[in-house]
């Protein structure tokens, strides 16, 4: 009883050694800090500094550095260990989460923002560092350079206000990739300088090292990255090793190239950040791991450093928490007042700019954490930083919620007309035939899918009305189990759907109907028996008794093989009652893709696009190529190549837009594109303007063949 007693003591000692234990209470802490703080709205990331202070040495002392002794007998610090994974995680999202095609779009505006933000912080920053609180050289420039950097922690609020595509987000966003960038070059010159005399020699190494660093990292590691990913496809969990892996080579590359990691990491997120969309499952997979883990982590290690005590020794330390604070929010204001001036900005929009450039969170933190280390800070600095994240992450949500308030309230909300059905109503219906081609299929609705709507998307599958149906509806549930499996890798929720019918299509109509489903997204038709050619196909008779939009894949390469996308557009396109709704997905498609858009049409159509894409503020790249014998499809081929991803506009018989030549364009189009990535689109329709739903077997179709056969006949004779 004694032993046992004196084992207990001994584990619960403080500080704790005990690495389970240990363990056991950093993931406690990361489980109940947002539960308990998120009431008050405190910010996350201060939550876990706060935890950290309160159980690190300086407060409760139950957390310290642990060394786990390995075989060699030299000692590994645990929580550093994954506290420097956190810090390259940050970063290395804070590369990956940034939207290029926002950047290119508003590049110059970007640049002037971008280089007011840098230089306005630093030119406040570094005399009052220098001069008033008395540092020397290397100090103030490192603590005027962390004004400079900001992180788009209040992101989400613009977000749900519906003013992200409002232009002054626009340049934040492209300035945000500026000044890290800028201010990480700056980092790496000052631990040089801290190490050694800067020379003629370390500058010529540093800019040999730093081209050759960005030649590997921007020109041969997306092109392995695009070949693993092509090759290696079904194996889900090795891309998302390949992604770690990639991460850690190019810090370490960087320390060689006489960097710091955290540049690495950041330069990682901007080479990847073409091949992986944001609403892929991979990309979910990096967000959740680092979110649960690795971040929380490094935040929890930072307050462990922080000493609150040193704020109550003397007023020297005050001074210098509230004099970081004061500086680091004027600056900002002042650079977001002098870019409204520039672009004749309104004040609501001036506010927009401060409110999301004003938080310091994820970058400032990984500056001084490296300065700390190195020995260029003091502890003063330290603290003061993390008095000065938790003042201007507040302010930032509180600034930035009241302008996007005002924003909406002026009606220069983002136009919601660009898609005619309210996004947050959005239903998706995905019927499935053929299990071996559902993964991409359910991959293309993710991307595409409203990210506001609360609707799942809903996965049916259809089972004959016969004497085996009960054992068929056993299998089909199975079927569906094994798609919740695989949409679950990239968090996206999915309604099971099973119904018993005496035909496929009708009852894929009939489930459409009682959903109210906007979108239906099938798989390519395969080959059909001589009956079924005869009275129409099943998709024919699916779209026959449907109304809702209708997309039709047949995706057997992976996105990433993707240059461009393509779209044929006949002529009167505009006029169906689906434009705007399949015009808005490719947008979308292409933006999580971060491809461009190539839109082959007639002048007319042309226009209308052109207006929508105006109305839309796009930031994916497009242009246009025009083609008016549209009787004559396979002359579309001059325009197609074999890196891009064409889509076909087509529409139901009867509707405005239909010509015969869009007749059977499935099987035309599959044939003669065998070997690329097609989609092709029936837009919605105005209900109850058909005459077929009261029948089972579809007539019309033959009569249509036999008119075109017949006109063949003659053209053949002329």
């Amino acid at each position: 009883m004694d032993k046992f007693l004196h084992h207990i003591s001994e584990a619960f000692s403080t500080p704790l050694t005990n690495p389970v234990l240990v363990f056991t209470i950093i993931l406690t802490i990361i489980l109940i800090s947002p539960i308990i703080l998120r009431p008050i709205k405190v910010p996350g990331i201060i939550g876990f500094i706060l935890f950290g202070v309160l159980f690190g040495p300086h407060g409760l002392n139950w957390l310290s550095k642990i060394d786990k002794v390995t075989l060699q007998g030299n000692g590994v610090d645990a929580i550093d260990l994954f506290s420097t994974i956190g810090l390259l995680y940050i970063m290395f999202i804070a590369g990956l989460e940034l939207d290029m095609n926002e950047f290119k779009k508003t590049k110059n505006k970007s640049l002037l923002f971008g280089l007011l933000t840098f230089i306005i912080p630093i030119s406040i920053g570094f005399p009052v560092c220098y001069y008033f609180l008395g540092y020397e050289l290397l100090p103030s420039i490192l603590i005027a350079s962390m004004f400079a950097t900001h992180t788009l922690v209040s992101y989400p609020i613009v977000n749900s206000y519906g003013v992200s595509k409002n232009e002054a987000v626009a340049i934040t966003i492209g300035g945000t990739i500026l000044t890290d960038t800028a201010v990480l070059i700056i980092l790496a010159i000052l631990t040089g300088a801290a190490q050694g005399q800067i020379n003629q020699q370390f500058w010529v190494t540093l800019g040999v090292s730093f081209a050759l660093f960005l030649f590997i990292m921007f020109g041969i590691i997306p092109r392995i990255a695009k070949w693993f990913f092509q090759k290696i496809e079904s194996e889900k969990t090795a891309h998302y090793i390949f992604v770690l892996a990639v991460v850690f080579f190019a810090a370490f590359l960087a320390e060689i190239a006489g960097l710091e990691p955290i540049i690495g990491a950041f330069v990682a997120g901007l080479a990847l950040n073409k091949l992986i969309p944001h609403s892929s499952a991979l990309m979910n997979r990096i967000e959740f791991i680092g979110n649960a883990i690795f971040i929380p982590f490094f935040l929890i290690s930072v307050g462990m450093i922080v000493d609150v005590s040193v704020l109550t020794k003397g007023p020297m330390a005050l001074i210098i928490a509230g004099t970081l604070t004061f500086v680091a929010v004027t600056g900002k204001f002042l650079a977001a007042t002098a870019t409204q001036l520039a672009f004749a900005y309104s004040k609501n929009q001036r506010n927009l700019i401060f409110g999301l450039s004003n938080a310091h969170a994820a970058a400032t933190l990984a500056i001084i954490m490296v300065g700390y280390d190195k020995e260029i800070i003091d502890e003063n600095v330290l603290n003061g930083t993390i008095v000065l994240i938790l003042i201007t992450c507040i302010i930032a949500s509180m600034v930035t919620e009241n302008a996007s308030r005002r924003i909406v309230m002026e009606g220069h909300q983002d136009d919601e007309h660009v898609e005619h059905v309210p996004e947050h109503e959005e239903q998706v219906l995905i019927p499935i035939a053929n299990l071996a081609n559902m993964e991409p299929i359910l991959d293309f609705a993710t991307l595409i899918k409203s990210k506001k709507s609360h609707h799942p998307l809903n996965i049916l599958s259809v089972v004959a009305d016969n004497e085996q149906a009960e054992r068929n509806m056993v299998n089909a549930r199975k079927n569906l189990d094994n798609m919740a499996k695989y949409a679950s890798g990239s968090a996206t929720e999915v309604e099971l759907l099973t119904t018993i019918d005496f035909n496929i299509a009708s009852g894929i109509g009939r489930t459409a109907r009682e959903l109210f489903a906007d979108c239906l997204i099938l798989g390519w038709p395969s080959a059909t028996s001589f009956i079924e050619k005869i009275v129409g196909e099943k998709t024919e008779s699916i779209l026959n008794r449907t109304d809702a939009n209708l997309f039709m894949c047949k995706l057997d390469h992976p996105f990433l093989s993707h240059k461009s996308i393509i779209l044929f557009v006949p002529p009167l396109a505009e006029s169906e009652v689906g434009f705007e709704y399949w015009m808005e997905k490719m947008l979308k498609l292409g933006q999580e893709l971060s491809i461009p858009l190539l839109y082959v049409c007639d002048l007319r159509t042309q226009a209308a696009i052109e207006t929508l894409l105006e109305l839309a503020q796009t930031s994916v790249p497009f242009s246009f190529a025009n083609y008016e014998d549209w009787d004559n499809i396979y002359g579309l081929a001059t325009f197609s190549n074999t890196d891009a991803l064409l889509v076909f506009v087509s529409s139901r018989y009867g509707e405005v837009s239909y010509r015969d030549s869009l007749d059977g364009l499935a099987k035309r189009v599959g044939r003669y594109f065998k070997n690329q990535n097609l989609i092709l689109i029936f837009p919605s329709r105005r209900e109850n303007q058909h005459i077929d739903d009261y029948e089972d077997i579809q007539t019309a179709p033959i009569f249509r063949k036999i008119s075109r056969e017949i006109g063949n006949m003659f053209n053949k004779e002329k």
